[in-house]
């Protein structure tokens, strides 16, 4: 059966929105599991962290083989592969007895887990007309990972130790594995010579816009890794007044990504009724001023500045894949998803030095959400240079006009 766009296959949606949950979370057990483990092995966070460091290099490095084999090969077959692939790797990371056995089982974790988004975005956005809305409630799902990942794993090293938030969702994504070979159908190979979902442009206008996203995207992505890894730790040094258990943690950190989770759906709701440079220069302005709070606050000042900040960071993300799926054919769409992640997510593992290597400092975490304010200060300036609803109408025109 050849894909074609709008043929009804009821399960492939929910099962693409659990792939984004489940990618997450399982990129996230460590940074949470890490603060007990600390703690049992009687080692500093700044040295344990560090371990992480090669599962965020292979989530972005094996984003771009990803998308090259979803293309030739099949995309069904390799999001199958994203969920029996992420499970083993959890499991296998689970009994890991050393640092060194930590540190490669975590690498293959990310390897794995790099299949999802130029795969599965690519699916998503093959075929719907309002691609805000449905970025947005994938992107809700990808959020409540990260929600679910603290929480469950806070609950489970505090139940069974460490090990168990490492098997317990490991197990999970297999059941979802044969889950989804069950009841999704195959849509079948990539249509060649679809158009994209946005207004025509010519190779100058086109190397523009995925310049300013491949800008926005690296500003972008190290700030979404950084807060996301860090926030765990964050909290338990800046709320202990609130809670000074694993669980108490990830109960904060749960709710503030669960909360806002929702920033996704507004903006997918945007993006179909607003130019996305007005979004994009919007958002960038949000994240310098709250990033700046987080810098400075202790206790319920900085959980709400968090929230606020994380309201700002996630709303950012259905933006540049919106541009991929309005901009870019479908036939090269996972390939140049990618590309964009291997950008995002590989630019993003320095989260992980920054972390450890600021944290050392005098300033601590104060240092870390100083550099990120500077980073969005990038990403505004980048968004600035993103050509206007306007723009690219005349654009349009103009080529219409030219002779053939």
């Amino acid at each position: 059966m050849r894909y074609r766009p709008g043929v009804p296959n009821r399960f492939l949606v929910p099962f693409l929105n659990l792939g984004h949950l489940l990618d997450h979370l399982a990129m996230l057990v460590f940074p949470t599991a890490v603060v007990a483990l600390a703690r049992e092995w009687d080692r500093p966070y700044s040295e344990l962290l560090p371990l992480a460091l090669g599962g965020f290099i292979a989530f972005g490095a094996f984003a771009i083989p990803a998308g090259w084999l979803a293309d030739h090969w099949s995309r069904y077959r390799m999001m199958a592969v994203f969920f029996f692939g992420i499970g083993a790797a959890l499991l296998a990371t689970g009994f890991a007895q050393s640092a060194w056995q930590l540190a490669l089982g975590l690498t293959v974790i990310g390897a794995f887990a790099a299949i999802y988004h130029p795969v599965g975005i690519a699916m998503l956005v093959a075929a719907p007309e309002k691609i805000g809305w449905v970025l947005g409630w994938n992107g809700l799902w990808g959020n409540l990972g990260l929600a679910f990942s603290a929480l469950l794993t806070g609950a489970l090293v505090d139940a069974a130790g460490w090990r168990a938030a490492f098997f317990v969702p490991g197990l999970f994504c297999i059941f979802s594995a044969i889950a989804f070979l069950l009841l999704v159908k195959d849509p079948g190979s990539v249509k060649k010579g679809a158009k994209s979902l946005g207004l025509h442009v010519d190779a100058r206008m086109m190397a523009r816009i995925f310049a300013i996203l491949l800008v926005a995207t690296a500003c972008g992505g190290v700030i979404f890794n950084s807060t996301t890894i860090a926030m765990p730790k964050v909290f338990d040094e800046r709320l202990r007044e609130l809670t000074q258990t694993n669980l108490g943690i990830g109960v904060l950190v749960a709710a503030v990504y669960s909360m806002a989770a929702f920033a996704q759906v507004v903006m997918g709701a945007l993006i179909d009724r607003t130019e996305l440079r007005r979004l994009l220069i919007g958002v960038a302005l949000a994240q310098i001023p709250l990033l700046w709070l987080a810098a400075n606050l202790q206790g319920w000042a900085m959980l709400g500045a968090a929230l606020l900040m994380m309201l700002a960071v996630f709303g950012q993300i259905p933006l540049n894949d919106a541009i991929v799926g309005r901009y870019c054919a479908d036939e090269y769409r996972a390939r140049v998803l990618g590309v964009r992640y291997v950008v995002s997510l590989g630019v993003a593992a320095v989260a992980v030095p920054m972390i450890a290597a600021l944290h050392r400092t005098a300033g601590g975490f104060g240092n870390v959400f100083l550099v990120l304010a500077a980073l969005a200060g990038g990403m505004l300036a980048a968004s600035l240079f993103f050509p206007s609803r306007a723009e690219l109408t005349a654009h349009k025109e103009k080529l219409s006009s030219q002779p053939a």
